[in-house]
């Protein structure tokens, strides 16, 4: 208890002989004003930056070039977040500094402690980096169906270190994004179904050619989506017993797999009320 009571004297003692003197209180009020001031001025350096990104994202929606909404959000979000955490890191080390705190060896440790994390972690770092030029460079998106490698399916979530597609059979593969090498997006433009019907080399090829370009006429109006009419390509392969004859149907993106069926169903019917024997149907 004396030792308390001694100590609690010793630092009155201390106070009243140094910050109550009129400089000691001039310099903390000053210092006080300029930490005020410094966080203000970042404030205002955030607020500023927020406005100018704000109106890019506008200026970029009024463009004659039409831009997914989404990913200028995305990346506006992105530029967003790293202004403000560089002002407020900025922010902090100059408050630091006005008190007093020697920020040499601060930045000095934290400099090798970076190093040695960016060592650690450098598949996460090209992950994040690649991620960032994944949304920035509008390569692929949410709802998008791509293959990655030997992966194809509907992308579910763009992340800055992850990407995740779903397959057709339910799936969910989860891939770094440092691992992405190649992608192939099958949403980007309209897709092209094909259909080759085998046919006995005997028949008619006018009837057959004909009956096939009133059925594909017939299978636009069932399917919206099949986008311009489709063509009957005429004789692919002659065969010794057999011939195919090539149909072919521009549709929506990833939509020929659907439009494939329906031609499939729509031309056996067809062939079958004219009684015309149909070796083989297949298509993409």
């Amino acid at each position: 208890m004396a030792f308390i009571t001694g100590y609690y004297t010793n630092l009155m003692q201390w106070i009243s002989e140094h910050i109550t003197k009129p400089e000691m209180l001039a310099s903390i009020f000053w210092i006080i004003v300029k930490i005020i001031l410094i966080y203000i001025v970042a404030k205002i350096c955030i607020h500023i930056a927020n406005k100018t990104i704000n109106h890019m994202m506008l200026a970029r929606d009024k463009s004659p070039l039409k831009f997914d909404r989404r990913r200028s959000n995305t990346i506006g979000s992105l530029v967003h977040n790293l202004i403000t955490y560089t002002i407020n890191l900025i922010c902090i080390m100059l408050i630091l500094g006005q008190v007093g705190l020697n920020l040499g060896p601060l930045l000095a440790g934290a400099g090798v402690v970076g190093l040695a994390i960016g060592f650690g972690a450098q598949s996460l770092v090209k992950d994040v980096i690649t991620g960032f030029f994944i949304i920035f460079e509008d390569q692929f998106g949410v709802g998008d169906v791509i293959q990655i490698d030997a992966f194809k399916g509907t992308v579910e979530e763009i992340g800055i270190r992850v990407t995740r597609i779903k397959s057709w059979t339910g799936e969910v593969h989860i891939i770094p994004n440092g691992n992405i090498k190649q992608v192939t997006n099958f949403s980007t433009y309209n897709s092209l179904a094909v259909v080759d019907v085998t046919v006995p080399s005997h028949l008619d090829i006018d009837q057959a050619t004909q009956i096939l370009k009133d059925t594909v006429r017939h299978v636009q109006t069932l399917t919206d989506n099949i986008v311009k009419e489709p063509e009957v390509l005429g004789v692919q392969v002659v065969g010794t017993t057999d011939l195919k004859i090539r149909v072919i149907a521009e549709c929506k993106p990833t939509t020929q797999f659907n439009v494939t069926r329906l031609l499939n169903i729509e031309i056996k019917k067809q062939f079958d009320m004219s009684q015309i024997e149909v070796i083989n149907l297949g298509g993409s």
